[in-house]
């Protein structure tokens, strides 16, 4: 089979050939139809990311396809079942094994690609905006990387719970992606100072931050007393260090979220998210954004897109 594959650490990753794994007791085998790719897959080929498996791997963390066949002693969706996965690593080949016990059944009019899109990015926001920082209605949401992968997901279901969304991103035309999602306000963060503009709006409630950084300080300062700050991941290459102090004088709390973190200590926070979730979908009310649908043989390409901040939403490599 054809596998995206890190071959050894301080290596580029290479398209190569592989022979198709069998699966172990546990775990489905998948026919990968499409793989969601995240910035997680920069940092994990430079051996940065908290999960790096030890090389030699196949990059892909999210995928979705047609099981094809289930592990000795296995309790899993039928072959044929069409799912959802999220596995971590291996998801960028023609074929793979992953958990039984983390494949999601996809509603019938969810494409392949919408599903591998789907799981890592509104997880992580629902995750993040539910379960840890307790989102009011009525309550004034800002988005810092609001046209990326799981900034987009956070406008979106920011608006399903009812706060009013500021959508801070980069240029007019990843702020009209966020507009389209459903932003109330927006804030191009080359040009517009994000503490004034927040402050002259109310202030901020809670802070969804994938960026890290300046954009970080400046939303610190732009916070209500008991305010809420979300540090989702650090896109500008930047892990800002907070002043204790800071924090004390308005009563604010920061909080951490590593969505894939709790599948090992607490699943079911993952499980009911999901279901919440993929209800939402066939509702009608979340519709996942892919920017860019690349083959197989143009995943550097694909995590070129990445690197560089040209994709808006999601980015999906097919293999169908």
């Amino acid at each position: 089979m054809r596998a995206y594959h890190l071959p050894a650490k301080g290596a580029e990753p290479i398209l190569t050939d592989l022979p198709r794994p069998a699966p172990g007791p546990g775990e489905i085998s998948l026919r990968i139809a499409a793989c969601g790719l995240n910035f997680a897959d920069l940092l994990m080929i430079k051996g940065a990311y908290q999960d790096t498996p030890e090389p030699p791997f196949t990059l892909g963390m999210e995928v979705a396809g047609t099981v094809e066949a289930l592990g000795p002693d296995t309790d899993g969706p039928a072959p044929g079942t069409r799912v959802a996965v999220f596995g971590g690593q291996g998801g960028l080949a023609d074929y793979g094994c992953f958990p039984a016990a983390r494949t999601v059944p996809l509603p019938d009019t969810m494409t392949f690609a919408e599903a591998a899109a789907f799981q890592v990015a509104y997880g992580t926001s629902h995750v993040a905006l539910d379960h840890k920082a307790r989102l009011l209605p009525g309550e004034t949401l800002l988005v810092l990387g609001a046209a990326g992968g799981v900034g987009l997901t956070a406008v979106e279901i920011g608006k399903q719970m009812g706060a009013r969304v500021i959508a801070c991103a980069r240029g007019a035309d990843k702020l009209d992606v966020a507009k389209q999602a459903g932003a109330d306000h927006l804030i191009d963060a080359a040009t517009q100072d994000i503490r004034d503009t927040c402050r002259a709006l109310g202030g901020v409630d809670v802070v969804y931050d994938p960026v890290g950084g300046d954009q970080f300080t400046a939303a610190m300062r732009a916070c209500n007393p008991e305010a809420r700050i979300l540090a989702i991941g650090f896109a500008s290459g930047d892990v800002p260090q907070i002043p204790a102090n800071h924090l004390l004088v308005k009563n604010i709390s920061v909080m951490g979220l590593y969505w894939g973190g709790y599948l090992k200590f607490r699943p079911e926070v993952l499980t009911q998210s999901m279901a919440t979730l993929f209800d939402w979908y066939a509702a009608g009310r979340l519709r996942p954004h892919v920017s860019h649908l690349l083959s197989l043989e143009q995943a550097a390409e694909a995590l070129e897109l990445l690197r560089t901040r040209k994709s808006t939403g999601k980015v999906v490599v097919t293999l169908e």
